[in-house]
């Protein structure tokens, strides 16, 4: 059975979902490598243009896979490449939905962090726990979460290991939105079909400036969005959305 199951929800949607229930989806090797290849057949493909990525309803993935790493010595460490692997993930271009219910703990938070947008239930669990079992984050989670909720309560969070619950995460600025626990899914699709209908040019410079302008300074960080800006002009996607807007009517965006 595979690690992790590719659906089509609709027209422009992938949905990426782990699958290891016995575990808690867990994070091995194994869902990691397979992650990864979604994510870059994802990128690749024109067709799509967003993914929502999730779990289950018990867990979205309760963190790295303890008893694959429990005796691993450094050198066994560096040779994972594990950072490959994230990496794939984060540089995909379209937008990348979490929807989290249950566990999202360690290298599950890490992994939700990867989105560029968290859907949490209510009752989602969140945290960087790893401390109570003599390590560290060690997939960005000490970085992702401070430049998500700040120094302080990151700090506090990662030396004490303290979970935290969807509507805390959204409370804090680490979720996007929290909604019950039944409806995380169906609140994942109905933002992934709006970014669906526009256009996709437009949507891969805002997710990059977006991204890039976290860690430039401002003046850096306006400049790449003025740049950003001037390059959609040569694109038909904006020709048509101002066309359309002018006409009173539906646009309809080629990716071109």
């Amino acid at each position: 059975m595979s690690e992790i199951v590719r659906e089509d929800p609709g027209e422009g949607v992938a949905l990426v979902r782990i699958n290891r229930p016995e575990a808690r989806n867990a994070l091995n090797q194994e869902v990691r490598r397979q992650l990864a290849e979604a994510f870059t057949a994802i990128a690749a493909d024109n067709a799509i243009r967003v993914a929502i990525l999730t779990g289950n309803d018990e867990a979205f993935a309760a963190g790295a896979d303890i008893k694959a790493m429990a005796e691993a010595s450094p050198i066994d460490l560096l040779l994972r490449r594990n950072h490959l692997y994230w990496d794939a993930i984060v540089r995909c271009p379209k937008p990348i939905i979490a929807a989290v219910n249950g566990y999202a703990l360690g290298g599950g938070c890490e992994l939700a962090m990867h989105a560029d947008i968290i859907i949490a239930g209510e009752n989602a669990r969140f945290g960087q726990p790893e401390v109570k079992v003599g390590i560290m984050p060690g997939a960005g989670g000490t970085q992702r979460l401070t430049r998500a909720i700040g120094l302080y309560k990151a700090m506090l969070l990662c030396l004490t290991g303290e979970t935290f619950s969807g509507r805390e995460a959204f409370e804090m600025g680490l979720a996007s939105k929290v909604v019950p626990d039944g409806e995380v899914m169906t609140s994942a699709l109905a933002v992934a079909r709006t970014i669906a209908t526009l256009p996709p040019l437009a949507i891969a410079q805002i997710k990059e400036v977006l991204r890039a302008g976290q860690d430039a300074s401002l003046e850096s960080a306006l400049m790449l969005e003025r740049k950003a800006f001037q390059l959609l002009f040569a694109s038909a996607d904006q020709k048509e959305g101002m066309r359309a807007f002018m006409d009173k009517r539906k646009p309809d965006y080629k990716g071109r």
